[in-house]
């Protein structure tokens, strides 16, 4: 299939918020709704030093290019890598501009806070080795999570079955987006660390939408007043 607009491409950061709440990320991509918490503005603090577009460095044979804009045409996906490693390989590498010989990336992706039980950030990198793979017409074998919390390197192992889980989450999405669909979910324990916890409204919302729900409410509230004006 593929796609040729740019506007019909999905962000890469979008697949997070999707593995952690489907209706989070619908809330969020397809209502515009937005809540900043403390989270999100450590999270934004977080990436300040690692989005530098268009810094590169030689260290040895490692060429280290911060916030390389990344996409992949065939899925509509598109999105900043924070660092990709280039490490000199002769017999698998891919030419880089500027640099001598052959290289292999490696995405590096910059986290707050410790390493999840759950895949948003092991798919996260698997989406930039998808796009790294179609632009640059090499295999991306492996990424590293680096978690502030622990100021430590997680290295992941980009499998073809996580790279197909990618494709697979990223249709899911765009089939979504395509319906202007918000999914309903499952309340629980992490919803108390959502940004959008007071927008959400799960239990009150049933089938309909945020945007719905308020309309709704906001012409309650305007045939009260009129209701009140003729009283008075």
């Amino acid at each position: 299939m593929g796609y040729n607009d740019e506007d019909d491409f999905l962000m890469i950061s979008e697949i997070q918020h999707f593995q952690f709440c489907k209706r989070q990320w619908a809330l969020i991509h397809i209502e515009q709704q937005w809540e900043e918490n403390v989270r999100t503005v450590e999270g934004q603090h977080l990436h300040q030093k690692a989005d530098q577009p268009f810094v590169r460095e030689k260290r040895g044979d490692k060429l280290v290019v911060r916030a390389m804009a990344v996409q992949s045409r065939e899925l509509g996906l598109s999105g900043r890598c924070d660092v990709v490693e280039f490490l000199r390989d002769e017999e698998r590498g891919v030419p880089i501009h500027g640099a001598d010989g052959r290289h292999l990336p490696v995405p590096v992706e910059y986290k707050r806070g410790k390493p999840k039980r759950g895949a948003e950030d092991v798919l996260q990198l698997a989406a930039q080795a998808v796009c790294l793979e179609e632009m640059l017409l090499c295999e991306v074998g492996r990424g590293e999570l680096y978690y502030h919390e622990i100021r430590q390197r997680v290295p992941v192992p980009l499998t073809a079955v996580l790279k197909a889980q990618v494709k697979e989450t990223v249709l899911e999405m765009q089939e979504h987006r395509r319906r202007n669909h918000t999914p309903k979910v499952k309340t629980g324990p992490h919803c108390r660390s959502c940004s959008l916890q007071h927008r959400c409204l799960p239990g009150m919302l049933g089938k309909r939408s945020v945007g719905s729900y308020i309309a709704a409410k906001l012409g309650e509230e305007g045939k009260a007043g009129e209701e009140g004006e003729v009283g008075e």
